[in-house]
């Protein structure tokens, strides 16, 4: 992980207006102690970056990588939905919007889904649900990590696992999107 640089420091100050002697009111610091940080002689200490990621207007998170992430779906809109999956334990984290994000000391990217191709999967409507099969190698070196049917008000993710049939079942529940991931080649999505 990163630690927080002056210049995000000061680029957030000044976003809010803030002069280095009113930010260092705000935390109990000295303006010096700020213009030390801004000009990177100097870091602040643990014990501040929860103060000074709330005065900033930032998360620790943010404050920590050196980037500003403005989510632009302030209503949580399902459809603006995102996925970010750990490279080192493949942990699967989803949000209605940009965030920022690490898993096993990693940053993680969203992950943007390219379409599917039609010859990679057949879908069936056995009893209405849906049923995927996936035409996908399920190795332990190349696998479809996990599925996710998204609709305009709800998301269903399920986990599968290398070495067991590439296919997965949904109850229907509307219009709306599937995901997949495979661990080489990343997310895909087709409509329903």
């Amino acid at each position: 992980m990163s630690y927080i640089n002056g210049k995000i420091i000061k680029e957030l100050r000044e976003g809010k207006n803030l002069t280095q002697k009113q930010l260092g009111e705000i935390i109990s610091v000295s303006d010096k102690t700020v213009s030390k940080w801004e000009t990177e002689k100097g870091l602040p200490d643990i014990t501040l970056l929860e103060p000074l990621s709330k005065a900033l207007g930032v998360s620790v998170a943010e404050l920590l990588s050196g980037e500003n992430i403005v989510n632009q779906n302030r209503s949580g809109n399902i459809s603006k939905l995102k996925f970010y999956v750990c490279p080192v334990c493949g942990n699967v984290i989803t949000a209605l919007g940009e965030g920022a994000f690490s898993c096993c000391g990693t940053k993680l990217p969203a992950l943007s889904a390219e379409k599917a191709e039609e010859n990679s999967f057949e879908i069936e409507r056995p009893e209405g649900d849906i049923f995927l099969r996936f035409n996908h190698p399920m190795t332990k070196e190349h696998y479809i990590s996990f599925a996710a049917y998204v609709t305009y008000n709800g998301i269903v993710l399920k986990k599968l696992y290398p070495e067991q049939e590439a296919e997965i079942r949904f109850p229907f529940s509307g219009k709306g999107k599937i995901f997949f991931f495979c661990n080489r080649e990343g997310l895909f999505e087709l409509k329903i």
